[in-house]
């Protein structure tokens, strides 16, 4: 049974850092690329950044360029989103994604807030 847990939300000043993790399990993770996602209250689900299977090329949002970096320890089968210089509109749901059978987890909390 395929599962993706996500991890490692929580609240946060603007300006600090957080660390999401997606813990996979029942599938061959290291053959496939992954992703995170953010859905912002009362607005739509949007792409935050990509990983390809090895890891060797990511993808990001423009508007988190810069600031968060996607990684992925496919030893320990689990998805990184290093998020730094957090910003009010960073806050959201993070979902992490199984793209080639666009499986979801269910979501982790981030609130940046003063």
């Amino acid at each position: 049974q395929v599962h993706l847990v996500e991890s490692g939300g929580g609240l946060v000043q603007p300006g600090g850092s957080l660390r999401l993790s997606c813990a996979a399990s029942g599938f061959a993770f290291g053959r496939e690329a992954m992703s995170w996602y953010r859905q912002a209250l009362g607005k739509q689900r949007e792409f935050v950044a990509s990983i390809t299977k090895a890891g060797a090329i990511t993808n990001y949002a423009d508007s988190v360029k810069g600031r968060f970096t996607i990684s992925r320890d496919n030893g320990k089968n689990t998805v990184y989103l290093q998020m730094n210089s957090l910003k009010p509109e960073d806050t959201a749901v993070y979902y992490c994604r199984r793209p080639m059978y666009d499986y979801w987890g269910q979501g982790t909390q981030v609130t940046v807030s003063s």
